[in-house]
């Protein structure tokens, strides 16, 4: 049988549902997805940079809303899932990309505080949106999810006990949910960033976590730091019908980490 060609580039008549779209990677995601003809619901709990991100869409004659989510509230998941769906008719894409990644210390000082609020935007978030993601992908007849995992989801990073637990999470859930929903049509796939240049990065090295230059080249085979379009490309791609046999896989996009 020959192989059928698709375009990845097109994605006219179809609706993308991005978290954490404020800034960084989601930003340049919803961006690209509108790009490509997509009709964008971005989602985000900071109300400033949501709205930054649609301003910027709509200047560049793309179709988006905004839509204040905190993906902790199972009622902020669902209204703005449905109010997706009320305004596009449809859920074809969803990438579940907000996160965070304070510091936490230790094991032994990682306070119980801190661990509850990491767990809770970085996987029981995911896993309400998917939840309510899905029930709306089943109505047309299925689609693909996106998760943001980190190379934290593939190796341990010392003093971040929390947010490591809670990347490997997101792999055993992306796998379960791409299991259950596989004969439904729905895709569902992790990406694992490395070492990206985004807002959070930036916060984290003028906090004095880490020198970006120097962890780079100790870490970085590639000797640079990712790009936000870099990931966006990826997210784009295994979402579309080019990466249609593609479900339940991790992908590491981090310019060699993991294999270092």
């Amino acid at each position: 049988m020959g192989a059928t060609q698709v375009n990845v580039m097109n994605w006219s008549g179809r609706v993308a549902l991005i978290t954490g779209a404020g800034s960084g990677i989601g930003r340049s995601t919803a961006q690209e997805f509108a790009a490509l003809g997509a009709k964008v619901a971005i989602l985000d709990r900071d109300e400033g940079a949501g709205s930054e991100t649609l301003e910027a869409i709509l200047r560049a004659g793309g179709e988006a809303i905004f839509l204040p989510t905190d993906v902790t509230s199972e009622d902020s998941v669902a209204a703005s899932v449905a109010e997706t769906v009320s305004r596009f008719g449809r859920l074809d894409a969803a990438y579940n990309n907000a996160g965070i990644s304070p510091d936490t210390g230790t094991t032994v000082d990682c306070s119980r505080e801190r661990w509850d609020q990491i767990f809770a935007v970085n996987v029981t978030g995911v896993w309400l949106c998917m939840k309510h993601e899905i029930e709306a992908m089943l109505k047309t007849g299925g689609g693909a999810i996106m998760n943001t995992g980190s190379v934290s989801s593939l190796r341990a990073a010392p003093q971040l006990p929390a947010y490591v637990a809670s990347k490997h999470a997101l792999i055993g859930l992306t796998k379960v949910t791409a299991l259950e929903y596989a004969k439904q049509n729905i895709r569902v796939n992790i990406i694992c960033p490395g070492v990206i240049e985004t807002p959070m990065l930036a916060k984290k090295a003028a906090e004095g976590f880490f020198s970006i230059d120097q962890y780079v080249q100790s870490s970085v085979p590639m000797n640079r730091a990712g790009r936000p379009d870099e990931i966006a490309s990826a997210v784009i791609w295994a979402c579309s019908e080019a990466a249609s046999y593609l479900t339940g896989a991790t992908l590491s996009v981090d310019g060699g980490m993991v294999i270092a």
